[in-house]
């Protein structure tokens, strides 16, 4: 897996002070998408072991209260990503005590695949649906078209 951009302290993308970590790669490719750049897979730099180790000890740095973490993109739920984001958020609930998980996918939960699935079971909030320029509403919290529903998973 590839990402564009970490946020080791962010207050927009999810409640509270969250670490965020935008992934490469969405085949949705949604018109007037305002992260165009991270729609190729192989755009970016590669997510790696030392870059995962860095995330989990910012979610754990107690100078920092941060709530938890945020995964955005592209897309994390691309079939691409599955296998490095399962890893992630594993490690995330068994070595981050009381971090909650968001995450931002433009596949719909109806129609997610059984490894999509897997993690959405483990994450606490899921923002899903394709990204509708005709439905922009930037008054909404936390996602950027009405269509996009935001799911409480695990609160």
């Amino acid at each position: 897996m590839n990402f564009h951009q970490y946020y080791p302290v962010d207050v927009v993308n999810g409640e509270g002070t969250r670490c965020t970590l935008f992934v490469a790669g969405c085949e949705h490719q949604c018109r007037g998408c305002y992260n165009q750049s991270t729609w190729s897979l192989s755009s970016g730099q590669v997510f790696d072991k030392q870059m995962e180790d860095r995330v989990i000890s910012d979610l754990n740095d107690t100078r920092i209260k941060r709530r938890g973490l945020s995964l955005s993109g592209g897309d994390p739920l691309h079939p691409a990503n599955v296998q490095a984001v399962l890893a992630l958020v594993k490690r995330v609930r068994s070595e981050c005590e009381g971090k909650d998980i968001w995450l931002w996918t433009g596949y719909e939960l109806a129609n997610l695949s059984e490894e999509q699935k897997t993690i959405v079971a483990l994450v606490d909030v899921l923002v899903d649906g394709k990204f509708e320029k005709d439905l922009a509403d930037p008054s909404l919290p936390w996602r950027g078209s009405s269509n996009q529903v935001i799911h409480r998973v695990r609160c």
